[in-house]
């Protein structure tokens, strides 16, 4: 496992999804970079037929960026071989300069994930082969080293990894539940919080607290563990006086102007040990990437600092 630590500076980021409009894709994850925020996320489902494959994406826009951080978010391991994704990983991760980063989630979809030909699991069976998975793929960053696995949901046999390129591949997994925020305690780089539709943002402090309780139960430092908050939302120009929600309960997006934002931000990294942030803009355009990075990164950035 790489041995990483939570950065000093607080990480931004913008996550976008990969539809066929390929010119707006690579519009916002330009914007991005060119703005100053640290990484790009790129939403994953195979099975929706109206979105492109995430990694031929991701493989785009890292060709058409030079030091913008990207990752899946998050890779649907059931439709991806565990020992292909790791090539897969260590290919974009070398040809890019070492700017590739895997979130993985156990899969979420079963009914959609199940039509394309794999087996539906159980969410234990889902999660055991997810740390199968991850034992497999760090196995195969290893230059040099023979890789031989056999486990009830995955088996490999004498393949021999490879040079993963320049900077490790850090895998920040997508966990929910209680089981597989300990887990990612104990097998992975980060927690990639997911969006609050799915986990509402009253269990984020519960959710951060299994995660540092379990890395010290396994002889971890919990400040190792990266945690990602993702906020879907709408910058405005101007606030909305009594409908702006709080980034507290339930699950609404946050549609407030850039002083909400600032103050949303600030105390969710004040109060919870998340150390970057994703915005998951509503309007999916240029002037939200650039609003993000120019009125609420650099406050928030400077609270967290200071």
């Amino acid at each position: 496992m790489s041995q990483t630590t939570q950065p000093p500076q607080p990480m931004f980021g913008v996550s976008v999804t990969p539809t066929p409009d390929v010119a707006l894709v690579r519009e916002l994850t330009v914007t991005a970079e060119r703005h100053g925020l640290d990484l790009a996320g790129v939403q994953d489902h195979p099975y929706a037929a109206q979105l492109l494959d995430a990694f031929a994406v991701i493989g785009d826009l890292l060709a058409h960026t030079e030091r913008i951080r990207i990752f899946p978010d998050v890779a649907n391991l059931p439709l991806r071989p565990p020992a292909v994704l790791a090539r897969t990983a260590a290919a974009l991760n070398l040809l890019s300069g070492g700017r590739f980063e895997l979130g993985l989630g156990a899969g979420g979809y079963w009914d959609a994930i199940a039509a394309m030909g794999v087996p539906r699991r159980s969410p234990a069976e889902a999660l055991h082969a997810l740390e199968e998975a991850v034992t497999i793929m760090r196995g195969l960053w290893s230059p040099g080293r023979s890789v031989t696995f056999h486990g009830k949901y995955y088996d490999v046999s004498g393949i021999q990894g490879a040079d993963p390129g320049p900077s490790p591949v850090r895998i920040w997994l997508g966990a929910q539940g209680p089981r597989s925020l300990a887990q990612t305690a104990r097998i992975a780089d980060g927690w990639a919080a997911p969006i609050p539709s799915y986990l509402p943002y009253e269990r984020w402090p519960s959710c951060n607290e299994i995660v540092d309780r379990e890395a010290v139960e396994h002889g971890r430092d919990p400040r190792s563990i990266l945690r990602i908050a993702q906020i879907p939302g709408v910058v405005t120009a101007g606030g909305r006086p009594g409908t702006t929600p709080l980034l507290r309960t339930g699950a609404d997006p946050l549609r407030a102007d850039a002083d909400t934002w600032v103050a949303e931000l600030t105390r969710l990294g004040t109060e919870q040990p998340f150390g970057a942030f994703v915005f998951w803009p509503e309007e999916q355009s240029a002037d939200q990437v650039k609003r993000f990075a120019e009125d609420v990164v650099p406050r928030v950035r400077d609270n967290l600092t200071r």
